[in-house]
């Protein structure tokens, strides 16, 4: 069971993606969303998002797209998932119930969850991930090769 949202999830991917195929230049998001199967208008809004948290940088013009903004050692997969978190409107979703259960007993455990969750998450780095994926889902990368 996963206890995390697919947007956050995708969040995360997004971060990874970016992070393994950012050198020399930005991905662009209609690239990111073809290598996750999604339509790029799907992406736009969570990217920035994770821009305006400080955990992406979009480069704007014909060869823009996003970039880490800081060191993957400093971005947390807790991080990214906060910001996905605070990018989701909660207009749509159904009012929480108003019950001495739920404010007394359901509600605190509920949170206490969440945080040791989160402190969970806050242990894994971009980097940490970036060396799991690193050689799984790298694409060809061209060598050049001076033999004569």
């Amino acid at each position: 069971m996963i206890l995390l949202s697919r947007r956050s999830l995708l969040a995360i991917a997004a971060v990874v993606d970016i992070a393994l195929h950012a050198r020399p230049s930005p991905v662009a998001a209609k690239h990111l969303a073809a290598r996750h199967n999604l339509p790029p208008r799907h992406l736009e809004t969570m990217l920035q998002a994770l821009v305006r948290a400080g955990i992406l940088k979009g480069v704007r013009g014909p060869r823009g797209g996003y970039e880490i903004a800081r060191e993957r050692r400093r971005i947390t997969a807790g991080d990214i998932v906060r910001a996905a978190m605070a990018s989701t409107g909660e207009d749509s979703m159904p009012p929480i119930p108003e019950s001495k259960l739920v404010d007394e007993v359901v509600g605190p455990t509920v949170q206490r969850a969440a945080t040791a969750f989160l402190r969970e998450l806050d242990a894994v780095t971009v980097d940490d991930l970036c060396r799991k994926a690193d050689g799984i889902y790298r694409e060809n990368i061209l060598t050049a090769d001076f033999t004569i």
